[in-house]
């Protein structure tokens, strides 16, 4: 599961923000002041950070910057409550932070600049040849797949769709991203197409179809894989 550490000393935008990616699949810490959330960075990896600007103390700027000096490139979205001319954006963006925003801003825009970083962070997957969970067995070359040894009739189509979840672990994938890999829609149509396909991969891989334990549901946002 990835995490993401959110710096700021608003406790109620740190709430609403932390909701907003765990509903992502995103395991959530929060600190209100730059030199904790220092000692948590040098202690704990995160796949995220989640910048205030101003804060007691150390400010969002220096915390960016000792971070980028100690080598820790885990990318960073700073927010601000102040109007941020050109200087400050620069000088963000110098210092090593991989996007901004300016407070106030919707969590649907929020979550989708945290989408936008990842991605651009993201290094280049390998190829998923075959992967494994619980009792199943899937080898994506072969087009082979077994669930305690048995083996499961899966269609193209189920094969796309656990392959792209499983190459991105942990990761909410969209609907869209479903459809324009495994369907090759350049726009997604406005059917739930990828859930009737979804219940049928559950159906076949999960133990409890009903409560599934490795294909969840990330509600309003698509699907997430865990091993």
């Amino acid at each position: 599961m990835r995490k993401a550490l959110i710096i700021d000393d608003d406790a109620a935008l740190a709430a609403t923000l932390q909701a907003a990616l765990e509903s992502e699949g995103f395991k959530v810490r929060h600190e209100a002041d730059g030199e904790a959330a220092l000692a948590r960075i040098t202690g704990e990896k995160f796949d995220l950070v989640v910048l205030d600007l101003v804060l007691p103390g150390l400010g969002g700027l220096e915390v960016c910057r000792k971070m980028r000096e100690s080598g820790n490139q885990t990318p960073v979205v700073l927010i601000s409550g102040k109007k941020m001319d050109e200087i400050d954006k620069v000088v963000g963006l110098e210092l090593g932070a991989d996007d901004y925003l300016l407070k106030p801003f919707g969590t649907h825009e929020f979550v989708a600049r945290v989408h936008a970083v990842l991605r651009r962070a993201r290094p280049e997957a390998p190829e998923l040849e075959e992967c494994s969970f619980g009792d199943v067995y899937v080898n994506f070359a072969k087009k082979q797949a077994t669930k305690g040894g048995r083996e499961l009739n899966l269609t193209a189509k189920e094969f796309g769709l656990l392959k792209i979840l499983a190459a991105h672990e942990g990761e909410v994938v969209s609907r869209e991203m479903i459809l324009n890999q495994v369907w090759g829609y350049e726009k997604f149509p406005t059917t739930r197409t990828v859930d009737t396909f979804i219940y049928g991969l559950r159906r076949k891989v999960e133990d409890d179809p009903a409560a599934p334990r490795h294909i969840l549901t990330a509600p309003w946002s698509g699907y997430r894989f865990e091993k």
